[in-house]
């Protein structure tokens, strides 16, 4: 089982990588193999609603690490995302980013987000973190993936590369997360191995509020 940390920081090695880390060392130690994804500091871009994806299986857009985040996205089996506080929201970098690579990733065909786990950290400052923990669930809720919460919000503080060491609780709690996340991947590979079946899905159905 492996779970992808997707590093949404413009700073690779920053608050949002330490906590990240501190993730992935308490995955590792409940059995759990986890890799972090940085989306690097190139311009994204945004999704233009083209639907070229549905045809090649890709976004269109390849100057960027989008379509090789959902290519490991398929092999994976969770996901949490890890984005700085700017302005009381998540980073237009990483919204651009999972914006192109949630539609594509669902628009191909893939089986790249359903019914996988996900959890959002929301690195700051100060304030702003709930907000963009709601912006970055969203993502999850309308993909079918189970939200993995800790014993508090997701968040952690610090301004400083490195200061978010010195935030105790904020870091505690991304471990009970990381615990949480392996406990939720071992009760479905258990299911999975008792033959239950993941459930049916019907044929979706899309209205708009004009008819």
């Amino acid at each position: 089982m492996k779970v992808l940390l997707l590093n949404g920081s413009p700073h690779e090695s920053g608050n949002t990588y330490l906590s990240l880390n501190e993730i992935a060392k308490t995955l590792k130690e409940e059995g759990i193999e986890s890799e972090i994804f940085y989306i690097g500091k190139e311009p994204i871009a945004s999704c233009m609603g083209c639907g070229a994806c549905s045809k090649l299986g890709r976004c269109v857009f390849d100057k960027d690490r989008v379509n090789e985040f959902v290519d490991k996205m398929v092999e994976a089996d969770a996901l949490i995302v890890g984005s700085p506080v700017h302005y009381a929201g998540a980073t237009g970098a990483i919204t651009s980013f999972l914006g192109r690579a949630f539609f594509s990733g669902w628009r191909s065909g893939k089986n790249t987000f359903r019914l996988k786990p996900a959890a959002a950290v929301a690195v700051a400052r100060r304030a702003g973190t709930s907000s963009t923990l709601d912006q970055l669930n969203k993502y999850f809720g309308i993909s079918q993936m189970p939200i993995i919460s800790g014993r508090y919000w997701n968040n952690v503080h610090g301004q400083t590369q490195g200061q978010v060491s010195e935030d105790l609780e904020g870091l505690q709690n991304l471990r009970f997360l990381a615990r949480n996340m392996a406990y939720f991947l071992k009760c479905k590979e258990a299911g999975k191995n008792n033959g239950i079946e993941p459930p049916k899905e019907e044929e979706v159905i899309f209205t708009n509020f004009v008819k």
